[in-house]
């Protein structure tokens, strides 16, 4: 930690150093921290989630299979929503939309990009996509949070100038530091314990429930929602805004919506007992070609 001055107020203790680079050169490769805090939070999310569908009957494997084709769709997603909803950034440079790795995934688009390809893969190998997202949906928080490393390493999405001594320093030349302020809050840390919280809700909630055809995920997507609302008034970044709101506002209203809906036309249901259509497919061609005693 270091000293500084506060934006407008007293001189603190400390503040939350920035690193001074979100790249490592190993030999002529570059590693990017951004990338690499992508890459674990996947991996986490897959064994996470691939623990979680075992445990509810399913086929070893799957989630690994899925994540192969949610993940590329998932970023995609994530990066076709940052553009839309910041244009500005590109409109001098658009090639700059395709350099994912400065930076600028949007959680919504991400999540609609991986689910509509997890929904498509899961219909085409007989599984149930309710208990699929049921299964995962610990493993997406852990993955958000883990993400959202990446954002600290490239000083980006941090809130309003701060006072509070966990206040995080920002480079002066950063586009979105504010003239004379030192310290910020750091709002992707913030998003980062919230969605851990998210995690550990869901899977208790589930243990003590044993939440069924969806609801498991539409809880977390219900919670991350409401996290996501009181962080987003904090931030400063470039935004599309309407009526004094941004919009990531107005979606995270509709997602949490949306999920209590659905929540609530769920309720009452219990587990599924079967998670794979395949599976009774295959006992029962077992059956048939087993010899009669």
């Amino acid at each position: 930690m270091e000293r500084g001055t506060a934006y407008g107020g007293p001189v603190v203790l400390a503040y939350l150093p920035s690193p001074p680079s979100g790249v490592w050169q190993v030999g002529p490769v570059p590693l990017r921290a951004y990338a690499l805090a992508i890459l674990l939070g996947v991996v986490a999310a897959v064994l996470i989630g691939e623990r979680r569908w075992v445990a509810r009957g399913g086929t070893r494997g799957l989630v690994t299979d899925v994540a192969t084709i949610a993940v590329p769709a998932g970023i995609v997603g994530a990066r076709i929503y940052h553009v839309v909803t910041s244009p500005s950034r590109y409109l001098d440079d658009p090639v700059a939309a395709l350099y994912v790795w400065q930076g600028g995934l949007g959680i919504p688009g991400g999540i609609a990009g991986g689910f509509l390809a997890s929904y498509l893969v899961l219909r085409r190998r007989g599984a149930s996509r309710g208990a699929f997202a049921d299964a995962v949906a610990p493993g997406v928080a852990v993955a958000q949070a883990i993400g959202r490393v990446g954002n600290y390493f490239n000083q980006e999405l941090f809130g309003r100038p701060t006072t509070l001594p966990w206040g995080l320093r920002i480079d002066p030349d950063n586009p979105d530091a504010v003239p004379g302020a030192v310290a910020y809050h750091p709002t992707f840390l913030y998003e980062s314990l919230w969605n851990l919280g998210v995690a550990a809700l869901v899977v208790w909630a589930d243990r003590r429930y044993r939440l069924g055809h969806g609801r498991a995920f539409a809880l977390y997507l219900a919670a991350y929602a409401v996290g996501r609302a009181w962080i987003e008034a904090l931030r400063i970044d470039e935004a599309q805004t309407f009526f004094g709101l941004r919009l990531n506002d107005y979606v995270m209203a509709v997602v949490l919506l949306g999920a209590l809906a659905y929540l609530y036309a769920r309720r009452g249901q219990g587990r599924e007992t079967q998670v794979e259509t395949q599976q009774k497919n295959s006992e029962s061609e077992d059956v048939a070609a087993a010899p009669s005693a």
